[in-house]
C-alpha cells in the first residue's frame, strides 16, 4: 500500500501538540489551561433561541450564504465600527472562523503567491496557507523591553514584501500572546497593504474581549482598506459557544464571492438551527458579552497575579483568553520542556507559544496560559504552580 501523499508544507503542527497534552493532562487530571474555551456557557435567551429552531423545524440546509436573519444581524453589528455591509451580498456565514480563514486564502491566492503571517500564529493559519498553493512568508512581533508588551514590527512587514506577495493575515487581539494591536500599529499596517495592494484577511474572533484601555479597531476602517480586506469573525469567542462553528466573512461582494465559491465545496452550509441562535445573541445579548468581557478582565488579572508570585515573568494581556509568562526567572530555559513536566509534576498543562512560530528558538521562554475557567479552576492551578520546584532532567515526546 502506497503512503499517503501529504500537501506540500503542511505539518501536524499544534494539533498534535494538544493532542498529546490533552491526553497527558487527562492520565494526570491536571488542571487544563492550555486549551482556549470556556467552561460555562453563553447566555441563556442564545440557548433557548436555539432549542427552539431545532424543535422548530430549523433542521434542514439553510441558504449557502447563511440565514437571513443571521447575515443581517452581522451587518448591523458591523455598524458599531462605522462598517456598512449588504447582508446579500457582503456577508457570507461559514463553519467558524477557521472555515472563514481557508476559504478566503483557497479563493484568493494561489501556487507562486506569497502570504504574510505574523508570529506566533494561530496554528490554522500555516495549514491553510499551504493547502492554498502558497508560500508562507512569517513577520514576528516583538517583545518591548520595558513593559514586555508584544508589538507589531511594520517595518519588518514592509521589508517582508516582496513582488509576489499578495496577502496579509491579521490577528488582533492576537492569540496567542494576548496583545491587542494599537491605531498606530494598524494605520501603518494599513498603508503597507495599500502600497503594495495587498488583500488583508483579518481573524477578529476576540472583537469584544479587549480590556482596560485597549480597543479593537478593524482594519477595514482605515483609509483604502474598506475594497481590499476580509474581516472574519465567529460567535464561539464572544458568546461561550466555540462547539457551535458559527463563523462569518465580511468584504466587498467580489471577495465574498470568491470566498463562498470555495468554501461551498468545504462545508456547502453548517449549523442550521444554530443561525437564528447567534443572530438573536447579536441582536441582543451584548449587554451580557460585556459582563463576559468585563469577568474575563478579572480572571486574567487573578492567573497573572497568581503566575507572578509563583515565579514566572508575567507579560501583558490586553485581549483575548491568554496570558503569557517567562519561564526562565524560574531556572527554566525552555518553555516547551517545562510544558512536558507540568503536568505530572504539579497537574496543570498550558502550551509553550514555540509551537506557535516557525522561529521556535526565539520564542522558546514563553508559555501560554488560558484564563477562560472558573475562578476556582484559576485558583486550583495556581496553587499548584506554587509548589513547582527547580528544572529536573526529563525528555518530553516533543
Amino acid at each position: 500500500m502506497r503512503e499517503p501523499a501529504l500537501v506540500p508544507r503542511l505539518r501536524p503542527f499544534t494539533s498534535t501538540i494538544f493532542a498529546e497534552m490533552t491526553a497527558l493532562a487527562t492520565r494526570t487530571s491536571a488542571v487544563n489551561l492550555g486549551q482556549g474555551f470556556p467552561d460555562t456557557d453563553g447566555p441563556a435567551g442564545m440557548l433557548d433561541a436555539a432549542k427552539n429552531a431545532l424543535f422548530n423545524g430549523a433542521n434542514q440546509y439553510p441558504p449557502g450564504p447563511g440565514r437571513p436573519e443571521l447575515r443581517a444581524a452581522i451587518a448591523g453589528h458591523r455598524t458599531r465600527y462605522g462598517l456598512d455591509y449588504d447582508p446579500d451580498s457582503e456577508i457570507l456565514v461559514t463553519t467558524g472562523a477557521t472555515e472563514a480563514i481557508a476559504a478566503s486564502l483557497l479563493a484568493l491566492t494561489e501556487a507562486g503567491d506569497e502570504v504574510l503571517v505574523i508570529e506566533p500564529y494561530y496554528d490554522s493559519y500555516a495549514a491553510s496557507v499551504a493547502m492554498s498553493g502558497a508560500t508562507r512568508r512569517v513577520v514576528s512581533l516583538t517583545e518591548d523591553p520595558e513593559t514586555g508588551r508584544f508589538r507589531l514590527d511594520v517595518e519588518a512587514v514592509r521589508a517582508a514584501v516582496t513582488p509576489a506577495t499578495r496577502a496579509i493575515l491579521v490577528n488582533s487581539p492576537h492569540n496567542p500572546t494576548g496583545t491587542v494591536f494599537t491605531r498606530a500599529e494598524l494605520e501603518a499596517l494599513a498603508a503597507v497593504c495599500v502600497d503594495h495592494d495587498l488583500i488583508a484577511i483579518t481573524d477578529e474572533v476576540y472583537e469584544h474581549l479587549v480590556f482596560d484601555e485597549a480597543e479593537h479597531i478593524p482594519l477595514a476602517t482605515l483609509p483604502g482598506m474598506a475594497e481590499r480586506t476580509v474581516s472574519i469573525s465567529s460567535a464561539g469567542k464572544t458568546f461561550n459557544c466555540t462547539g457551535w462553528k458559527i463563523g462569518w466573512v465580511c468584504a466587498r461582494p467580489e471577495l465574498v464571492a470568491a470566498v463562498k465559491a470555495a468554501k461551498q465545496f468545504l462545508t456547502f452550509v453548517s449549523g442550521g438551527p444554530l443561525q437564528p441562535a447567534v443572530a438573536h445573541a447579536l441582536d441582543h445579548e451584548l449587554d451580557w458579552v460585556e459582563r463576559l468581557r468585563t469577568d474575563l478582565a478579572g480572571k486574567r488579572d487573578r492567573l497573572s497575579a497568581g503566575l507572578a508570585e509563583a515565579g514566572f515573568a508575567v507579560r501583558p494581556s490586553s485581549g483575548t483568553y491568554f496570558v503569557c509568562a517567562d519561564v526562565r526567572p524560574l531556572g527554566f530555559t525552555d518553555a516547551a520542556d517545562l510544558a512536558w513536566q507540568l503536568p505530572e509534576r504539579v497537574g496543570v498543562a498550558a502550551v509553550p507559544v514555540q509551537v506557535f512560530t516557525d522561529r521556535p528558538q526565539d520564542w522558546k521562554h514563553i508559555l501560554r496560559f488560558a484564563f477562560c475557567k472558573r475562578d476556582e479552576v484559576l485558583d486550583e492551578a495556581i496553587a499548584r504552580l506554587h509548589k513547582l520546584g527547580p528544572p529536573v532532567s526529563h525528555h518530553h515526546p516533543g
